[in-house]
């Protein structure tokens, strides 16, 4: 239960890019203050953590992500509007709807579904000082802040490249389709959505050497038994036990 708290928070677009284990991710995440001592039946099994997380840009299972959200750190509460159905994918063509950018038309880079947040490359940009230091002036870079989806961006119709609203239908086929609302037209999820950390495409994957194959994956070697692992080797090597176990009493 606690894996799957943790992990709730956390949107699948997020999941998916980051190509990780669940529990990975969740041990990347956890920051256990106490929790009782294993092998100690006397004692109920209780654990004190952080259970509220500040989601930001980083992503929670990177070193950024743990140092914003440090024992200590004190930062304004943020509510966050659930959305239930996500209609926003890396690679949509999207319409800004707010800001010095208002009316142009771009490519969703990133999507951060903990925050409804996307980046549209090159839109909504403002400029920041990074490496401002005693010694030294710093440099100017030019950073894209993310938009709200609820009200920020909306997608564009591919059909005629002008804004529209979105809802999930069913085709005949029993397919899960985006349809926009004013002219009726699927709009498909884009390629660039099955992008990850690791890589573009699936396709594009190169196996590396500490990868484990498909076909052993596929490969079922373990077979269950009612045996200890030490019957189990005495078994393989043939070796027969005639001894007398000694009686042994549990009070």
């Amino acid at each position: 239960m606690r894996l799957t708290g943790i992990l709730q928070k956390i949107g699948d677009a997020s999941k998916k890019f980051s190509n990780l284990p669940d529990a990975y991710i969740k041990r990347s995440m956890e920051q256990v203050y106490w929790k009782t001592p294993r092998g100690k039946p006397q004692y109920l099994p209780r654990t004190v953590e952080r259970k509220k997380f500040r989601f930001t840009t980083n992503r929670p299972w990177t070193g950024q992500f743990r140092q914003q959200n440090m024992p200590g750190t004190i930062r304004k509460k943020v509510f966050v509007e659930p959305v239930a159905n996500w209609t926003f994918f890396k690679g949509d063509r999207v319409e800004v709807l707010a800001g010095k950018d208002k009316g142009k038309q771009g490519i969703v880079s990133q999507v951060f579904q903990e925050r409804n947040w996307v980046i549209v490359a090159g839109l909504n940009c403002h400029l920041r000082k990074v490496a401002d230091e005693k010694d030294y002036p710093g440099i100017t870079i030019r950073s894209e802040a993310p938009l709200l989806v609820t009200h920020q961006v909306r997608l564009v119709d591919p059909s005629d490249l002008q804004g529209t609203g979105v809802e999930w239908r069913f085709t005949e086929d029993g397919e899960k389709v985006r349809v926009s609302t004013r002219t009726g037209r699927i709009i498909p999820i884009p390629k660039g959505n099955e992008e990850t950390h690791d890589y573009k495409a699936k396709s594009l994957y190169v196996e590396r050497p500490k990868d484990t194959p498909g076909d052993v994956v596929k490969e079922i070697t373990f077979k269950p038994s009612l045996q200890t692992f030490e019957m189990e080797v005495m078994q393989e090597m043939g070796i027969e036990e005639d001894r007398t176990p000694r009686k042994t009493f549990w009070y």
